[in-house]
């Protein structure tokens, strides 16, 4: 007989992407015999995050300013703006350190079928930001870091026929084969991208 508290807090944990029922009973086991290493500094990580964790009202990203570190960075290219589906894709670009311009996270993606327009995504707050400039700086480029899905797919065609009448090049990340992927490996649809993205040498 599990108790109500463990029990909650399996629940809880289970609603965690990638952990199902048996994988959360098994993050609960552990945390609970790392109670002191682990899981009263991570209760107290989670009620700090939770109280000064807000969005930034500019560009969508999760910080505990606003606006966001990235925005408020007077450093980066401000001709450029990167429009992602989520916060986490932001990240994923920021790890990279090849990337020295601006976000514009949407908060997801275009859906006939969930009924997800663009008025429920940040669409008119993207068109304003290009439309004005940021902080005053006109934005030459707007490259879409959309997901190689139906929806990114959608939601990229979109953007581009209502950011073509803002003179602004549109730019897509190259899909195709990963660094180190083997060509075996590899499904249909990124081969055929890979194809199509192909690039002269020299």
């Amino acid at each position: 007989m599990i108790g109500p508290d463990i029990d909650r807090l399996i629940q809880l944990l289970s609603r965690l992407p990638g952990l199902g029922p048996r994988s959360a009973r098994r993050a609960a086991l552990h945390l609970i015999k790392k109670r002191d290493q682990l899981m009263d500094p991570l209760a107290e990580a989670l009620a700090a995050a939770s109280a000064s964790v807000v969005t930034c009202p500019v560009c969508g990203n999760l910080d505990t300013v606003a606006p966001c570190g990235v925005c408020a960075d007077r450093g980066r290219d401000r001709t450029i703006l990167c429009v992602v589906e989520e916060v986490g894709d932001l990240w994923a670009l920021e790890r990279t350190g090849a990337y020295r311009g601006l976000y514009h996270v949407l908060g997801g993606t275009l859906s006939a079928l969930d009924g997800i327009g663009p008025d429920d995504l940040s669409v008119p707050g993207l068109l304003a930001r290009v439309a004005q400039g940021a902080d005053g700086t006109p934005v030459r480029e707007v490259i879409l870091a959309l997901n190689a899905t139906a929806g990114g797919q959608t939601t990229a065609h979109y953007l581009t026929d209502r950011l073509s009448g803002l003179n602004v090049a549109i730019t897509r990340l190259a899909h195709g084969v990963p660094v180190g992927g083997e060509l075996d490996y590899l499904d249909d649809g990124t081969l055929t991208a890979a194809l199509r993205a192909r690039r002269a040498l020299g």
